[in-house]
């Protein structure tokens, strides 16, 4: 199949987004009217196959500026599972036996257990595979710190600035205090117990900064260790991921074909149907790990749409995606199917909830207002799609 990328900003015709942005949606307007403190930025691809078998990628966007700063939050993990596939690609092709169902431990360099098992996987046993399933239903961070540091810092932000990524920076795990230069070290063992490979511990050489960004100063104060500190929070050192760089790390796992060799991730077809599906499941599709626990629900890990609706979500509608919520930042990145209407289409939006401008707090309207306006903006973005292929069909 023949891809042929195409990006557009409609300036005469008004965009589906700028119409989501003036619908009368209550969810959409509360934002809408203090649309600058909430530093929206949305992108909408469509994608359109014809009968040649070509797709063609058409972008349109809202207040899209990638050179204002926000906080990817949990969007993060979606490079670091892509990664750490491939890097485990890479040891293998240079003759070490391990994939990402080789169990391992982790262990600092004084030989201190950090993680030896995993009682959730259903033989107990620490594993990639595991842990990057744990990203997509829970996002749960320990999974993302250990494939981070099984990566090492020079390496992650080498390998995105090599396939094009060049307004992504990943600088830190999710882990208070944690040192973010010096890596854990990892073991990998066979079904006997017998060592496969040793990584040891890998130093960081990387040095970047985010300073140079509109908006990597917020806010008027923030809590460091419990105290308030009266000045801005200062980003500089925070990961970043832009939204373009953004869809562009989701559109490289869903239509890898689209980029030339060296623009993509370098991945067997197995590993992108496993990214693929675990990123499109619930977090109750899944048995191991299982959390049917009631803590959590079909939507948890899914704004768009269904995000503010609890027990709605049927298989006519897929959504690949990865969220991100910290710091009063909501953000979404999804390629989403509608199979009764054949559609598809890469959505990619964030949000900044703070209306006490205080960070680190934990004091964010994620809830009554950041999820609203994100699940009502895919309501509309997807029945404004459904009436356009309705109309295309008809004589």
């Amino acid at each position: 199949m023949g891809l042929i990328l195409t990006s557009i900003q409609c300036s005469k015709t008004e965009s589906i987004l700028e119409r989501a942005m003036s619908s009368p949606d209550s969810a959409i307007q509360r934002v809408v009217e203090q649309l600058d403190k909430h530093e929206v930025q949305l992108l909408l691809t469509q994608i359109d196959t014809n009968e040649a078998t070509e797709t063609n990628f058409h972008s349109s966007f809202f207040n899209l500026d990638e050179g204002h700063y926000f906080y990817p939050a949990s969007t993060a993990k979606l490079p670091i599972a892509a990664l750490t596939l491939q890097k485990l690609r890479e040891l293998q092709s240079s003759g070490i036996l391990i994939d990402a169902d080789t169990p391992f431990t982790i262990r600092t360099q004084q030989g201190v257990p950090v993680k030896l098992n995993d009682p959730s996987q259903e033989e107990g046993a620490l594993t990639f595979s595991h842990l990057i399933k744990k990203i997509f239903l829970v996002s749960d961070n320990d999974a993302y710190n250990y494939l981070f540091d099984f990566l090492g810092r020079d390496y992650i932000n080498s390998e995105l600035k090599g396939v094009g990524l060049n307004n992504t920076q990943i600088f830190h795990k999710f882990l208070f205090g944690a040192d973010n230069e010096t890596t854990w070290e990892y073991t990998f063992f066979n079904s006997e117990g017998d060592t496969l490979y040793h990584q040891g511990s890998i130093t960081s050489s990387f040095k970047q900064s985010n300073q140079n960004l509109k908006g990597v100063v917020k806010g008027k104060g923030f809590l460091s260790e419990g105290t308030l500190v009266n000045s801005p929070m200062d980003f500089s050192k925070k990961n970043r991921i832009s939204i373009l760089d953004l869809e562009g790390i989701l559109k490289r796992l869903m239509f890898p074909q689209a980029f030339p060799k060296s623009k993509q991730f370098r991945l067997a077809d197995t590993d992108y149907e496993f990214l693929r599906f675990w990123m499109s499941r619930s977090t109750l599709e899944s048995q191991f790990p299982n959390y049917d626990n009631g803590e959590y629900w079909d939507s948890y890990n899914k704004f768009f749409i269904h995000g503010d609706q609890k027990g709605m979500m049927t298989d006519q509608i897929r959504i690949h995606n990865k969220v991100g919520y910290a710091y009063g930042t909501l953000t979404d990145v999804a390629f989403i199917q509608d199979k009764e209407f054949d559609l598809a289409f890469f959505l990619t939006a964030t949000i900044l909830v703070n209306e006490n401008e205080i960070f680190n707090d934990d004091i964010y309207e994620f809830d009554n207002v950041g999820i609203p306006f994100l699940a009502s903006l895919g309501r509309f973005v997807l029945e404004e799609l459904r009436k356009n292929k309705s109309a295309i069909k008809e004589p």
